[in-house]
């Protein structure tokens, strides 16, 4: 029989601290989260690529596609769905819900 995990609601950083269309590194526990900034809007991913585990945050976002794009060999992960667009990297990243209350980004992990 599986147990599904249950999921907590964690705040992870104050809006405010975030550089408008970047992606930041922010650790939340023991996960370390990739979280974009477009505006008011949020997006949350595991901060490894799913290629060689580097740090996605210390990647480039791209407003428009809603992607990240790893700085090691460019691939890119959709940070609504997590899917690379193409080699190197072939398997999704975890996608986290985020979304702003006030000035904290509010994470469920």
């Amino acid at each position: 029989m599986s147990a599904e995990k249950e999921r907590q609601i964690i705040r992870a950083c104050a809006l405010s601290s975030l550089k408008d269309n970047e992606v930041t590194g922010v650790p939340v526990g023991l996960t370390a989260l990739c979280v974009a900034r477009m505006g008011n809007q949020v997006f949350a991913v595991l901060d490894a690529c799913s290629h060689e585990g580097v740090k996605l945050s210390d990647g480039w976002l791209d407003a428009e596609k809603k992607t990240v794009e790893c700085w090691r060999h460019a691939s890119c992960f959709s940070l609504e769905t997590g899917e690379p667009d193409g080699p190197p990297a072939q398997l999704p990243i975890p996608v986290y819900r985020a979304w702003v209350e006030n000035d904290d980004v509010m994470v469920e992990i």
